[in-house]
């Protein structure tokens, strides 16, 4: 590493109405360098990626920014990207219907006289994807490549920009281990050509494979910067770090007290909604029990989102067959609003796009899901739904400003806990939580993990599929574990093991 820092953010103070978001925050990365940035939800991290990417202009902060040696002031994402500095969001910048070639130069096309050379284009486009790793042709479309692959586009984008100071948000937040490895060695590979990288991420074992050093932020603030070569660091130093305290125990304690079976899935298939002939969910059966937490672990792609919206009023899929049961009796769930007043709630793994109105405050997404239960002849009391809102502000522990807060202002532990309060609301006896502690940080987790313990205890059926085999097995009661559409396992979670699921599946791809 040089001696001289590629970045210095000294003293970085940016306050919002009623809100300081970060005081006196000092971040320093060094040529050729990752370097971590962690802290729970809410802790800062993303404003300060703003401030440094002119999403938030010079003048809007207290601070100043140096780069390579001189005092920047970017009033324009585009000042900082004329740097070197590139970010790229949670929420890949992509545009769906275009091809590669034309994501990576939008906007910035190479042209003469007005005319677009599409051969220096693809030839360029070539260029930059053997560079990431990917062998597709620059004419394929966005929407038909993977999400691990479409940030590698994205990465391609910036080294198409002559990256100098790579910023990654969550890049591995919605890929599968393969890819999220990948992308970690493609890191280490720009590290040695002398790119600098700073690395958001909630996944502590992913900043202990690469990082060089590791800010953690807490409440706005800067608490520590750790150096990995120098001093033994684990996920329980970073943790305390994160959030004030020793995390002992992950997750909370639970006394299972489980009741009668109240939900069964019999027989269950799935086609795909736009091509007929594509089986995707084959012949499932499942049950659940009163104050039972069932895990469905399985690999990107085994079908478990799938099977949980076509359950949920048919969200998903076409030429579905089988049976749902609730309660001991045929339950018609073939829509929405059926599968609601059957009983069953359905928390997506995307809450931005589907779980949340992200321009509306915290009111009323909290009672969207059952809005007959704050009307009267089909006019909506305010002053009920004011004293729901303000109930489970109070019940999930949201931190929030006033229920009046725009829900796009929360922080993602906190957006959570409205989509539960939605639900909650609606009053069902089964919940499918699809990917609840997504993108949310480890002292968040374990208050979502509280939630569904209350949950349990107060006899709900509560069906979680996740991503993270640990956490799987640390809130489950029983786990199934599913593959290519189907159920090849079902364990007692006391009995199972992250190698045992993964025997399971790999036996499955043998027979």
């Amino acid at each position: 590493m040089g001696a001289e820092p590629i970045l210095q953010m000294k003293n970085i103070t940016k306050t919002f109405p009623g809100v300081k978001a970060l005081t006196n925050v000092n971040l320093t990365v060094m040529p050729g360098e990752i370097h971590a940035v962690v802290g729970e939800n809410g802790a800062g991290k993303s404003t300060l990626m703003k401030v440094l990417s002119g999403v938030y202009p010079a003048g809007s902060y207290d601070g100043a920014i140096d780069f390579e040696g001189s005092a920047r002031e970017f009033k324009t994402i585009a000042d900082s990207e004329g740097t070197g500095i590139i970010i790229i969001h949670q929420e890949l910048a992509l545009v769906p219907l275009l091809s590669i070639a034309e994501n990576i130069f939008l906007g910035h096309e190479p042209a003469r006289h007005g005319v677009i050379n599409w051969f220096e284009a693809f030839a360029r486009t070539k260029a930059l994807l053997k560079k990431v790793g990917l062998e597709e042709h620059p004419n394929t479309l966005i929407t038909n490549i993977g999400t691990g692959k479409q940030q590698l586009v994205e990465i391609a984008k910036a080294l198409n920009k002559k990256v100098k100071l790579l910023i990654l948000d969550e890049p591995t937040s919605s890929l599968n281990e393969t890819d999220s490895n990948a992308l970690l060695e493609l890191l280490k590979g720009f590290k040695a050509q002398g790119i600098s990288s700073i690395l958001i991420t909630h996944k502590l074992n992913e900043v202990l494979k690469v990082a060089d050093r590791i800010t953690v932020l807490r409440d706005g603030m800067t608490v520590d910067t750790l150096d990995t070569h120098t001093a033994k660091v684990s996920e329980d130093r970073i943790i305390k770090a994160m959030v004030g305290r020793e995390l002992t125990d992950r997750f909370p304690a639970r006394h299972s007290k489980i009741g009668e079976t109240i939900f069964e899935v019999k027989d269950w298939s799935v086609y795909h909604p736009l091509h007929a002939d594509r089986h995707v969910i084959k012949g499932i059966n499942l049950h659940a029990k009163a104050g039972e937490v069932v895990g469905i672990a399985g690999l990107m792609g085994a079908g478990r989102t799938e099977l949980a919206m076509s359950l949920f009023g048919r969200a998903y899929g076409q030429k579905i067959t089988g049976e749902a049961v609730i309660h001991g009796k045929h339950a018609d769930v073939s829509t929405i609003p059926k599968a609601m007043d059957a009983g069953l709630a359905y928390a997506t793994e995307d809450r931005k796009t589907f779980g949340l109105v992200l321009i509306d405050h915290i009111k009323h997404n909290v009672t969207l899901a059952n809005l007959g239960g704050v009307s009267r002849s089909s006019v909506i009391d305010e002053n009920k739904e004011l004293s729901v809102a303000q109930k489970y502000r109070k019940d999930l522990a949201i931190r929030c400003s006033s229920v009046f807060q725009t829900t796009i202002n929360l922080s993602g532990g906190n957006q959570q806990k409205v989509v539960l309060s939605k639900w909650l609301f609606s009053g069902p006896d089964i919940l499918i939580l699809d990917e609840p502690t997504r993108g949310i940080d480890v002292g968040a987790k374990y208050e979502i993990y509280g939630i569904i313990n209350q949950l349990a205890e107060a006899g709900k059926a509560v069906i979680v599929i996740s991503s993270e085999m640990p956490e799987l097995l640390g809130i489950s009661d029983r786990i199934y574990v599913m593959n290519e559409g189907r159920f090849v396992a079902e364990m007692a979670a006391k009995d199972a093991s992250q190698e045992k699921i993964m025997r399971a599946i790999m036996k499955s791809w043998d027979k």
